[in-house]
């Protein structure tokens, strides 16, 4: 059945990408972009951006194991360097990475959900912290993270009390000119309630909740965001069922583009603030063929 589910989503990513062709223009100058990068590591997040001053923020590290793909990856864009990194939350799939990536990349400051955790995946990534003497803060919702003038960074959740890892996480919407960026982390359908009343989320490029879980994505909500285009981070081989059709059809209805890293692998899109393109590391054709391999 697993089987029969990763298929259907692969086959669908491409029927997207066939008959949904990007009609922005690649033809944005190299100077004053913003970039995000979704990078692949399975079934996890982790993002860098790299804003139009180049500083560079990753947020989340994937699971463990995941450190060396995010160190070859972060050394290949010439960043040797974080200005921020931001641990959404602290589940395993997104932090577990987090400790080697330390060790290698030098990192200015971290933004922490502040929710506690008693894993051992937890454990290292807070003791490399110290380690490292490195500087953390507790993100705060409804404030602004200020790291380059141009760019609009608003923190909409993060922790309070009561809340599980998933509601505690770091969900984040970035703006640069006319486009804007939502990335989701893990939040559930209860924090997307609020965020309808209290924020305006509409977005084009949406990092869709929780890896297209069944805790998220509610109709209601992806209709205040309205986004072009929905990125999903999963693994083709993961045990939770992600993304579950619902999540799909209901970005579908909307006539929104979806692009996995399950499928396409790394994918980046690049803003001038006026119109954005994106790159994916492979096409459909390549994401399926591997599948099958």
């Amino acid at each position: 059945m697993m089987q029969l589910h990763n298929h259907f989503f692969t086959i669908i990513c491409s029927i997207a990408f066939i008959f949904y062709p990007f009609t922005t223009q690649a033809s944005a100058p190299p100077f004053g972009e913003l970039k995000v990068h979704f990078i692949d590591v399975g079934q996890g997040d982790s993002m860098l951006v790299t804003t139009p001053t180049n500083k560079h923020i990753l947020i989340d590290g994937g699971p463990p194991g995941s450190g060396n793909k995010i160190i070859a990856y972060l050394k290949k864009q010439g960043i040797r360097k974080l200005d921020l990194l931001i641990a959404t939350h602290p589940d395993m799939d997104h932090i577990g990475g987090l400790p080697d990536v330390m060790k290698k990349i030098k990192v200015k400051k971290i933004l922490d959900s502040g929710k506690l955790h008693t894993t051992r995946a937890y454990r290292k990534y807070i003791r490399e912290i110290h380690q490292r003497k490195i500087p953390l803060e507790i993100a705060q919702e409804n404030t602004s993270i200020d790291i380059d003038p141009q760019v609009q960074i608003q923190i909409l959740n993060a922790y309070k009390k009561g809340k599980n890892n998933n509601e505690s996480s770091i969900a984040l919407k970035i703006g640069y000119k006319e486009i804007d960026f939502l990335l989701m982390s893990d939040v559930e359908r209860k924090q997307e309630k609020k965020f309808i009343k209290k924020f305006n989320v509409e977005a084009e490029i949406l990092k869709v909740a929780h890896h297209g879980s069944r805790t998220s994505s509610s109709f209601a909500f992806l209709k205040h965001v309205r986004p072009r285009i929905a990125i999903i981070t999963y693994s083709k081989e993961n045990d939770y069922g992600h993304p579950v059709h619902r999540v799909i059809r209901n970005l579908y209805k909307l006539k929104t583009e979806i692009y996995s890293t399950a499928v396409y692998g790394d994918i980046v899109i690049h803003t001038n603030g006026r119109d954005f393109y994106l790159i994916p590391e492979k096409s459909p054709l390549e994401g399926i063929d591997s599948d099958a391999g």
